[in-house]
């Protein structure tokens, strides 16, 4: 079976549930590859199996739906959530990791939340540690709506097209084209994901080399 006619054999209904449902449970906090699988989504819409506006609508409402739950929890939990979770899931939630993200949140507020949707670490921690940091909910609720939409939605949208751009060039490639589409489009979130890192680090170590020199 060529690999067009296998792809039209998956329901839409699934990958839109999946793509909800995995965003929204990244968000609330637990680490899932929530990017990948936006990623491979917007590939799909991009080979006709489902419908690129939906599946940035399933990832923007699982994204600030989730992040909603996560601050709920943060805020009832407080820091002692983050102790314990630390114990459990050091490579996430290490003592280094939540003072590096509680360093942003105190110095930029609403803008490590809508930021912090493009980085890996600050996509989990937003929620429950906007919370348990009491940032108040309207001003949460208006960077996770916008941060949700921009990310997901532009994520959506940049693949899509890639992905039809790589299906022109790779079209008669079967199996090996949409390889290197999914290659692509992970290649590029990789690379969006570390120059937004590398600003954040660079506006971190910006106030200790003035005060050096």
């Amino acid at each position: 079976m060529h690999v067009d006619e296998w792809l039209q054999t998956i329901p839409s209904v699934w990958v839109y549930v999946l793509v909800g449902f995995v965003i929204g449970l990244e968000s609330l906090g637990i680490p899932l590859p929530g990017e990948i699988v936006l990623v491979s989504a917007a590939l799909l819409s991009s080979k006709g199996v489902v419908a690129p506006g939906i599946v940035g609508l399933c990832a923007s409402v699982g994204a600030i739906v989730g992040d909603s739950i996560g601050y709920l929890i943060g805020r009832k939990g407080g820091r002692p959530l983050f102790d314990r979770l630390g114990r459990r899931f050091p490579k996430h939630f290490g003592p280094a990791h939540i003072a590096k993200a509680e360093q942003m949140f105190n110095r930029h507020g609403m803008w490590a939340v809508f930021f912090g949707r493009f980085v890996a670490l600050l996509r989990i921690l937003a929620g429950p540690l906007a919370g348990a940091l009491h940032m108040p909910y309207w001003r949460f609720l208006i960077a996770n709506v916008l941060g949700g939409v921009a990310w997901a939605g532009g994520t959506t949208v940049a693949v899509y097209y890639l992905g039809i751009v790589a299906d022109k060039w790779l079209k008669g490639f079967s199996w090996v084209g949409l390889a290197a589409a999914v290659l692509v489009g992970l290649g590029t979130t990789v690379w969006l994901k570390r120059k937004a890192a590398k600003a954040a680090h660079e506006e971190e170590t910006a106030p200790e080399t003035v005060s050096a020199s």
